[in-house]
């Protein structure tokens, strides 16, 4: 399955010694880095070979599954308009599509363990870096990334994916 592809969102930010800051003002030394604010921790982790294609691929497939269930929270309501018959996924109803991408992703979880699904969720679906996912979940620094290969490979054995 190829995913979409992101476009990239460039923005200049000021770093200091304490990292990223948007306004001015800053004490310390000063440099400015490009961000690419549309790039998944996941596309960042397998774009400097953290990552390998297989594993890439299941988490790009499980936060497709995430988005297409449509479980992150919502701030609006849905303005696209009601269709009466489907020509999509067998015929499916959006709401059926819906249903199957929840059945999906929560079979892909339960796959991954219970010991892994949490860092997994924050990194893939939470949009969450590595070292934020750690200190969150109060493990050790570095330690993630070997966990997150662990959960990548057994959501890719699930969607059978090699």
């Amino acid at each position: 399955m190829v995913s979409e592809v992101r476009k990239p969102v460039l923005v200049e930010r000021e770093l200091t010694e304490e990292g990223p800051r948007r306004g001015s003002g800053a004490k310390g030394k000063k440099r400015t880095v490009t961000m690419n604010l549309a790039e998944s921790p996941i596309s960042w982790l397998h774009a400097r070979g953290h990552l390998d294609e297989r594993q890439y691929h299941a988490g790009e497939r499980l936060l497709a599954d995430y988005e297409r269930a449509q479980l992150s929270p919502s701030v609006t309501m849905r303005w696209e308009p009601v269709r009466i018959r489907s020509t999509g996924e067998q015929d499916l109803t959006a709401s059926e599509r819906q249903l199957a991408a929840k059945q999906r992703f929560d079979a892909a979880m339960m796959e991954a363990g219970s010991g892994l699904k949490d860092v997994l969720w924050r990194v893939v679906c939470g949009g969450e870096g590595l070292p934020t996912a750690e200190k969150a979940l109060q493990w050790p620094a570095r330690s993630g990334k070997l966990v997150l290969k662990i959960a990548l490979d057994r959501v890719a054995d699930f969607y059978r994916i090699h």
